[in-house]
């Protein structure tokens, strides 16, 4: 009932009857799920996926300027204290020293074009002093899953062009090892120069350099990542879209609900078999009427 023009307590009390649904226990449950998967979708899954498609075409855009671009030396690319990254990862570099074979590691459980390899990866001295770490491609596995024969590296100074590399992290920070099962050699879980440096006991600068074919020392060159945008975009646009469907999809139910027989009407409060649901308009109508004669 109105009263002054105003809405009375009457119609505030009415849609406060019609709203109460939202706390049944089945309307909370559906509306933290809805919800939080939603937040999920535009926090973290779709900038999840925006973030590596930024990683893949900068990527990208190295491998393409590295294509054209001729060799720097590794003291322009990535001077003393440096180490790759984003701007510099996959850029070529000239470097010359002499390869130290017996630091030499292999970086065992790789996959190169989809079947099994281990990578060498083997220190050099270059002439300023500095030490890095070369990795010279892949070779294959024996029967055995171990290594085979390869070609031990150049001796003397050798001039090289290789592609800088960020390197690699064990979780469980491994360091190489030898033992039986790898016939003495030297082996490591990642390509990462930390782990070599550390078996080495050597000073190697972060990062490690990859040969590309026809290199002094290159063993299988290592195939180059291919430079397609990859489907990242179109992924974070999908959870946009599915957290906007859950959201759309909550208030028609919503909406739906404000109707006579919900979804979720409990078999207590649903009108009996062979009954005509009443409209909002009807129920309105008659709460009017019972206050009205309550005010008589």
């Amino acid at each position: 009932m109105e009263v002054g023009g105003r809405p009375g307590r009457g119609t505030a009390y009415r849609g406060g009857v019609r709203l109460r649904f939202l706390l049944k226990p089945g309307w909370l449950a559906l509306t933290v799920v809805v919800f939080t998967f939603a937040i999920c979708c535009f926090t973290l899954l779709s900038p999840w996926q925006f973030s590596r498609n930024a990683e893949r075409e900068q990527q990208n855009s190295a491998l393409e300027a590295s294509f054209t671009a001729p060799p720097l030396p590794l003291a322009q690319l990535l001077p003393p204290g440096t180490e790759p990254g984003q701007r510099t990862e996959w850029h070529l570099v000239s470097i010359t020293g002499q390869y130290l074979a017996d630091k030499e590691v292999v970086a065992r459980l790789r996959t190169v074009q989809g079947e099994g390899a281990f990578e060498v990866l083997t220190p050099m001295r270059t002439t300023d002093g500095t030490v890095v770490l070369v990795d010279r491609g892949y070779v294959r596995l024996d029967s055995k899953s171990g290594v085979l024969p390869y070609a031990p590296p150049p001796a003397g100074i050798v001039q090289v062009t290789a592609r800088a590399r960020a390197d690699e992290t064990d979780p469980k920070n491994r360091d190489a090892f030898a033992d039986a099962s790898t016939g003495g050699q030297l082996q490591s879980y990642v390509v990462d120069s930390r782990v070599v440096a550390r078996a080495g006991k050597l000073d190697i600068r972060p990062g490690y350099f990859q040969l590309d074919t026809g290199q002094p020392g290159v063993l299988g060159a290592l195939p180059l990542p291919q430079t397609d945008s990859g489907p990242f975009l179109s992924y974070a646009l999908q959870w946009i879209a599915f957290g906007a469907m859950a959201l759309l999809g909550w208030l028609y139910f919503t909406v739906r609900e404000l109707k006579p027989g919900g979804a979720l009407v409990t078999s207590s409060e649903a009108p009996a078999s062979g009954t005509r649901r009443k409209s909002v308009a009807e129920i309105l109508a008659e709460d009017e009427l019972a206050e009205s004669g309550h005010q008589k």
